[in-house]
């Protein structure tokens, strides 16, 4: 049994405080001499996160620390005495805070000299260098349900750049949830709220490869309710692929006024792009029936060909997204009702005739900004498609809106780092020097030498669409300029024209009804009724001569897209 020995262990107890106080008191000593040479005591590094030496008689801007009362009513010496033993015992417990030092990595430098870059780029976009694949992209557009996501799910994963893990737990993820069917378009859904809802809601970024392409996938959605989604991702395409429901009742629902099958067409084409690919989905659902395949392929043709899409310029194809027929090859045995009438190419084969259309690497650089994000290690990252010219690492770029300039730090193009990008490239680039307030979705990166023009107020020429209501001078209207949309006005109606040769019709029209093709002035306006401002914040474009890409637009009003056009002149 434990004994107290009072006398003995007392005094050892004595003796041991003893000396503890006589080393705190050396300690005190040492640290005031220190103190009297003008600096502070060596302390662990969580007491002092910087390893230099600290002066201890000033802060910045010269005022001596004195005494300064604590929150009990005791006073705790500055720098100009000794130290306070309450700070040697937190810093023995090891509580401080401690300050993480970061070291800014130089930016890089530019590897290449203009004019070898530029011969490089014409190299690669004669498909000599890098894979010997020539790059395009592709929007996939059509109305909602119509098995969009599905199709490119599907086609990824025959492709092979889904694996079969992520096939399965896709596949056990949409059953847990009583949405087995959408298990494929969880390959581009992957947000929490698009799997819930069974709807995509903004553009999913893919890439897959062909014989002779390398394409990357923009899923736009579908539904009328994001619409402007969709636009940021048509404005990043080059080709279309519009999918089409098969189904009886489907395909009409979505053709017919009101739906996205005819509004989406209409926006691609009005947004530059000239090539499409029509893929007739779900033609399981009527039994393979030709004449359903010929009734839905006659209807579109003529609707595409008065939209401006050349026959030479589109195509048809059947397929069946959940089941996988039609879309890589046709080795193995497909349905005898579709195989008994269709001949004609997969899928895959049309991807792979895709033209892309002409680079404009030589102009200066233009890059509309589409997401912003934070990178894994420093910078931040920004991604859109590149209008026009050529970035590479260590560049520095200009943002506008804006005063604010950034260098570049990596590209990554189809999620691989490259040296540099040309125009028409899907990009991410990751920017250094430059605080993420000043990047916002919708600014430009631009050289600081050549400037895109800020505007309030230009002309432009609109081609109107298939309204109920028309146009009049002082119409309220919501401005679509790549990821960017903005409230404005059409403060002038200048004149119809003829849309085959664009001479003036008439001067000063009161109205602009359907189909009417008119050159236009339009004003943005100060804000909107919820956050209004004094003044209307201008917004980077070019007139469509400059820069076919910067110069597009798009005029929407009451969530109906009513017309589009092309920039002539930047007035204010």
């Amino acid at each position: 049994m434990f004994e107290w020995n009072f006398d003995t262990d007392y005094s050892e107890l004595v003796v041991a405080a003893a000396k503890e106080r006589e080393k705190a008191q050396k300690a005190t000593q040492q640290g005031r001499r220190m103190g009297s040479s003008g600096y502070t005591t060596p302390v662990s590094r969580a007491m002092s996160p910087v390893a230099s030496p600290v002066k201890s008689a000033k802060r910045a801007g010269g005022v001596v620390q004195t005494s300064r009362r604590t929150g009990d009513g005791t006073s705790s010496r500055g720098s100009s005495g000794g130290p306070d033993q309450k700070i040697f015992d937190i810093a023995a417990l090891n509580l401080t805070s401690k300050e993480e030092v970061t070291v800014d990595e130089p930016p890089p430098k530019v590897a290449l000299e203009r004019g070898k870059l530029l011969e490089e780029a014409r190299r690669v976009l004669e498909g000599v260098g890098r894979n010997g694949k020539k790059s395009v992209s592709l929007v996939v557009i059509g109305h909602v349900d119509a098995g969009k996501s599905t199709l490119m799910g599907r086609l990824l994963y025959e492709l092979g750049h889904v694996d079969e893990k992520t096939r399965v737990a896709n596949e056990r993820g949409s059953n847990k949830v009583g949405k087995g069917s959408f298990s494929w378009a969880w390959g581009l859904d992957e947000t929490t709220e698009e799997r819930e809802r069974g709807i995509t809601m903004d553009i999913a970024l893919q890439s897959l490869t062909t014989p002779h392409r390398q394409i990357t996938i923009l899923d736009a959605p579908g539904h009328k309710d994001f619409i402007p989604n969709m636009i940021s991702g048509a404005s990043q395409a080059d080709c279309a692929l519009l999918v089409v429901d098969a189904a009886t009742g489907e395909f009409e629902a979505g053709f017919d006024r009101g739906g996205q099958t005819r509004e989406h067409i209409l926006l691609v084409r009005s947004l530059g792009v000239s090539q499409v690919i029509v893929a007739v989905n779900k033609l399981d659902q009527v039994n393979w029936a030709e004449s359903r395949y010929e009734e839905i392929c006659r209807l579109l043709r003529t609707f595409l060909s008065q939209s401006g899409f050349q026959s030479s310029k589109t195509g048809f194809v059947p397929v069946a997204a959940m089941l996988g027929v039609n879309l890589v090859d046709r080795s193995s045995q497909g349905p005898p009702a579709l195989t008994s009438w269709y001949k004609g190419p997969t899928l895959v084969d049309l991807l792979d005739k895709l033209e892309p259309p002409a680079r404009d690497i030589e102009s200066p650089l233009r890059i509309p900004i589409s997401n912003v994000f934070k990178g894994q290690s420093s910078g931040i990252g920004v991604s859109g498609r590149i209008c026009g010219g050529i970035v590479q690492v260590g560049e520095r770029v200009r943002v506008l809106p804006g005063d604010e300039t950034a260098v570049v730090r990596s590209i990554e193009v189809d999620e691989i780092n490259v040296p540099w990008a040309t125009a028409g490239s899907n990009a991410t680039l990751y920017l250094v020097s430059i605080d993420p307030v000043y990047l916002a979705v919708g600014s430009i990166l631009c050289p600081p030498w050549n400037l895109v023009p800020l505007a309030t107020a230009f002309s432009a020429r609109i081609i109107v669409f298939d309204i109920q209501v028309p146009i009049t001078a002082g119409a309220s209207i919501e401005l679509f300029h790549h990821s960017r949309d903005v409230p404005a006005t059409l403060s002038r109606l200048v004149a119809t024209t003829d849309r085959a040769s664009g001479s003036v019709v008439k001067r000063n029209p009161r109205v602009l009804s359907r189909g009417t093709s008119a050159e236009v002035e339009i004003t943005l306006r100060a804000g909107t009724l919820s956050a209004p401002s004094a003044t209307a914040r201008p917004i980077p474009l070019e007139p469509f001569s400059v820069n076919k890409d910067m110069g597009r637009i798009l005029v929407r009003r009451g969530g109906e897209t009513i017309a589009a056009g092309i920039v002539l002149n930047v007035i204010a």
